[in-house]
Order: C-alpha cells, then sequence, then structure tokens
C-alpha cells in the first residue's frame, strides 16, 4: 500500500492539512484561523483521518510547513507534528513555504515572493526540480527583483502584487498542505525523513522581540 502522509500548513491566518499518497493529494483542507490554530488544528486533522478510516496511529509520516509565515503559527505546526511523530513512531519531514510554493510553477527558475511586512518580501527562486538557487531572504522588493538571474523565470506569488518585468506571473494557492505532502513524500521514499528531535523553523527573518531588542528605532519599543 502507497503511504500515506498527514501534512499541515499553519503559517498564516488561513492554514491548510492534507491527506497525501503516492497517487496524490487524497484530500486538502483549507482551515481559516484569524485566532490561531492551537486550539482547532487537532481536531481538524482527527476529522479529515476519520473520514478516511485512519487515525494518527495509522498514517505512515507527518508532515509540516516550516516558513516563513507567522512565528506563532509556525510553532504551532512544528509541535503539533514534532508530537504526533514522536507519540507514534513515525519520522516527519518539514518543508519550507516557499519550496512548496515553487512546486506550482511550471519554468525551470521560479522566482517565488510573498509579503513578510515592513516593506519587504520573503523571495527565493528554486529551479525545476525545486532545488534552491541561491538562499531565502528577506529583503526590500527592489533589492529583491534586483538580485534575479537571468533565464526563462516566471513569478510565483501568494497574495502580493509585483512588477513581473515581462516575466509570467503565477498565483499560488493559499492552501499549500497538499504541496507540502507531496514534497515530504519524496524525502520518505528515499528514507530521507527525519527524527522529530531534528526538524526545526525557516523563520528566514528573526522574531518581532528579536528586532525589537537589537534596533530600539523600530515601532514598538519602550
Amino acid at each position: 500500500m502507497s503511504p500515506r502522509i498527514l501534512s499541515v500548513d499553519a503559517t498564516s491566518e488561513w492554514g491548510s492539512i492534507a491527506l497525501v499518497s503516492e497517487q496524490g493529494v487524497i484530500e486538502e483542507m483549507t482551515i481559516h484561523a484569524p485566532d490561531g490554530f492551537a486550539h482547532v488544528l487537532f481536531g481538524e486533522m482527527e476529522v479529515l483521518l476519520v473520514r478516511h478510516g485512519l487515525t494518527f496511529g495509522t498514517v505512515d509520516g507527518f508532515a509540516t510547513a516550516s516558513g516563513p509565515g507567522s512565528f506563532t503559527g509556525v510553532r504551532v505546526g512544528l509541535t503539533a507534528m514534532k508530537g504526533l511523530a514522536e507519540a507514534t513512531q513515525r519520522k516527519v519531514v518539514a518543508v519550507s513555504n516557499l519550496r512548496a510554493m515553487a512546486s506550482f510553477g511550471t519554468r525551470p527558475l521560479r522566482a517565488v515572493v510573498m509579503d513578510a511586512r515592513r516593506g519587504e518580501v520573503y523571495g527565493a527562486v528554486y529551479d525545476g526540480d525545486l532545488q534552491p538557487v541561491g538562499s531565502e531572504v528577506v529583503s526590500k522588493q527592489s533589492d529583491w527583483l534586483a538580485s534575479l538571474p537571468e533565464g526563462d523565470l516566471e513569478f510565483i506569488t501568494l497574495g502580493l502584487e509585483i512588477p513581473s518585468r515581462g516575466k509570467p506571473v503565477r498565483e499560488a494557492p493559499r492552501a499549500l498542505a497538499g504541496a507540502i505532502g507531496r514534497i515530504a513524500l519524496g524525502y520518505f521514499s528515499r528514507g530521507e525523513a527525519s527524527d522529530p528531535a531534528d526538524i526545526d523553523a525557516n523563520y528566514v527573518r528573526r522574531s518581532d522581540a528579536e528586532l525589537l531588542w537589537k534596533d530600539p528605532t523600530l515601532p514598538g519599543r519602550s
């Protein structure tokens, strides 16, 4: 039987969960949780599993978005899936949201960008195999655009308007859990999934608390 992976993205107000196998996404659910996912995530995952005759103990592995995104949301997703993997003695894979977005592209180079607030963007470039072309960064949009490589490139955005410079622009869906699960399956099939203790967040930028501590000129520092 094809392995079944339960995946989650809790990194923004609009999150998602998905059940994925080698045949594709079995089911994906979008969850709107403006007050956070800590109090709804486990219940929604259980409902999804029951609908397919499964429990947390009968799935073959877990996957979660590692960020960037809401610091609290990233931690909630990671903690939930690490805890489930530990309790069921399963492996877990953490996948960058930017890499998940890149999976919706079709060009050899995929410039992925999402709003990081404070006038900045999270950006990265991936190739057609979803391998990074340089590092994921947080910067001013103009600086990131100036750093992009030449070539057959498309933009993939998530709710963000961007000057495309004549390049095609594709909007990624809000629900990324299915894409996260599909990418994670590759790790499971290659025997590269991680022990729960070995996965970590991909914040890209330091937390607000760290930024305010380092830079007293930022709004919010008392």
